[in-house]
């Protein structure tokens, strides 16, 4: 990944211009937070957006992926949808030229129903001296791998010994070759195509200051499903990298205390998101829960993994009916981890923001 590519900023902005009925009291504190101009909110999109077949005029979802919090509380709260609209398109081009994206947001809806009509922009396209640079210091590149390649073809084709008799000459002109057929290469090749995917994180940049109501902590829970006996508490939630080093794990800190009739095992475990898909426990993780059996009166410590595909949607720990299948327990990790501690989620952020190219790799030799 080129160096231009990984310092993208996806830059743009949103506005507030909405009047807001009285607040609802069990809600909100009665208290007001200002939003202000160069805030960033950070979204995922709903679904894949492709420079090479997304249309100009196409409709997409965002989530807002972590609340936006003032110094009185939150304010935009996680899961808040937003509806955007693809302003731009293009595709790569050849000599090197990425293809981009360009995006508006015309409204949020608010897990509670508020529709809140906002302009918000935002685009991919890099600077022009930023893509300039790039493309200049690829060809050179392609250029400089051309020239070794036919310096060692030149070699291997007459031999060391012609090499040395005619004092290098032969190399020099293998590499002279080699160095045409590069900058041909580069010539011809073609740039990336945009490709921003579920769990690709967005930025919108705020426009100008913006007064919300502040949110009730409590207001702000996710409702939560007990069996009786049964006590399951989520001590730590960590991101964590898969075997192929995606991060899309999310490993859980447990202790469980089973008071129920019903005995219980970490395969009986799952994690389910807000569309109802489940996600069953990873072998790639610690396993000791995952093979424990908790009969009635035994209580646990321990550790189990989860992989995801997309670590910042909202899920539920839930506890399956071996009979039935269904969940008889479930307990809202978003709720657990407003007791995190912040170095935890320092970690975490910084974990899941290490993927910074959107683009998709294309081959030298693609027509």
């Amino acid at each position: 990944m080129s160096t231009a590519i990984a310092d993208i900023q996806y830059q743009g902005h949103a506005e507030f211009d909405d009047q807001f009925s009285e607040p609802d009291k069990e809600l909100f504190t009665g208290k007001k937070e200002t939003l202000e101009k160069k805030d960033i909110i950070e979204m995922t999109v709903s679904q894949v957006l492709d420079g090479s077949f997304s249309l100009e005029g196409d409709e997409f979802f965002a989530e807002v992926t972590s609340d936006v919090i003032g110094d009185k509380g939150v304010i935009i709260p996680k899961g808040t949808v937003a509806h955007g609209t693809i302003t731009q398109t293009s595709e790569a081009k050849r000599l090197g030229r990425d293809g981009h994206l360009s995006l508006s947001f015309d409204y949020l809806v608010t897990p509670d129903g508020r529709e809140i009509p906002i302009e918000g922009k935002m685009s991919t396209k890099l600077h022009p001296l930023k893509a300039a640079t790039k493309i200049i210091a690829t060809d050179v590149g392609y250029t400089a791998v051309g020239g070794v390649a036919g310096g060692l073809f030149a070699i291997q084709a007459l031999g060391l010994e012609a090499a040395i008799a005619s004092q290098g000459y032969t190399v020099a002109g293998g590499a002279a070759i080699g160095g045409t057929i590069g900058l041909g290469m580069s010539l011809y090749r073609k740039g990336k195509n945009v490709l921003i995917a579920p769990g690709d994180e967005i930025k919108v940049r705020i426009l100008s200051n913006v007064e919300l109501p502040v949110y009730r902590d409590e207001a702000l829970k996710q409702k939560e499903v007990k069996y009786p006996g049964l006590d399951i508490r989520i001590a730590n939630i960590l991101y964590e990298k898969d075997p192929f080093g995606e991060v899309n794990t999310i490993t859980l800190s447990l202790s469980i205390s089973n008071m129920s009739k019903k005995a219980f095992s970490g395969m009986d475990l799952a994690l389910m998101n807000d569309y109802n898909a489940v996600y069953n426990p990873s072998i790639f993780g610690d396993t000791k829960l995952l093979f424990s059996q908790l009969k009635p009166g035994d209580r646990f410590a321990g550790r189990i993994s989860f992989s995801v595909n997309n670590v910042k949607q909202s899920f539920w720990l839930v506890v399956n009916d071996r009979a039935t299948n269904k969940p008889l327990a479930k307990i809202s990790l978003d709720n657990a981890y407003k007791n995190v501690s912040k170095d935890v989620k320092k970690r975490n952020d910084k974990m899941r923001k290490g993927k910074k190219n959107y683009y998709k790799e294309e081959s030298p030799f693609d027509i």
